[in-house]
């Protein structure tokens, strides 16, 4: 994830940041918005067929 100056890596099996820097509100509302689509974002993954997800409301 790019969110500015920073960047992060997050695993998306424990969805842990794994790599970088984020503010905290930024990592909270990452790990807010993988969880509600991991199911998805893993089956993007394993298909390597990516489209986009909506954002967070």
């Amino acid at each position: 994830m790019i969110y500015g100056e920073y960047n992060a890596l997050f695993d998306m099996n424990t969805l842990e940041m794994i790599e970088g820097d984020l503010p905290s509100r930024a990592k909270k509302l990452t790990i807010e918005w993988a969880t509600r689509y991991q199911t998805e974002l893993l089956e993007m993954w394993r298909t390597q067929q990516f489209h986009k997800l909506p954002p967070l409301e």
